[in-house]
């Protein structure tokens, strides 16, 4: 999966806009849980080939909380067609966002 190291808000705003399916992962280097589902979502994302993934660190990107106000990592925003579609915070139930993303790939 090939996944977009985003350095900058504007880089994100380019990034939704360009991909009418596009997710945001955004984390910390020193989050264990990050690290722990960063690799689940690469895996399942691979099943959903028309999402693009973009990774968004935190604390490089200090302005990412503020414009998706985020309180805590890791966090997942899926967007379609720029507009926010889900969001899972800090304990992501894979079955549960697995079962959202193929009821999307269903309608489209």
């Amino acid at each position: 999966m090939n996944v977009q190291e985003i350095t900058s808000v504007g880089e994100i705003d380019t990034f939704i806009q360009n991909n009418r399916f596009s997710m945001l992962y955004v984390s910390q280097e020193d989050c264990n849980v990050c690290h722990a589902i960063y690799p689940k979502l690469k895996e399942l994302l691979s099943n959903f080939p028309e999402i693009k993934l973009a990774h968004v660190d935190a604390r490089r990107v200090g302005e990412v909380a503020g414009k998706f106000l985020i309180f805590t990592v890791p966090t997942i925003i899926m967007f379609l067609d720029q507009k926010e579609y889900l969001r899972e915070g800090r304990f992501v139930q894979f079955e549960q966002l697995e079962r959202k993303l193929q009821q999307l790939h269903n309608v489209i």
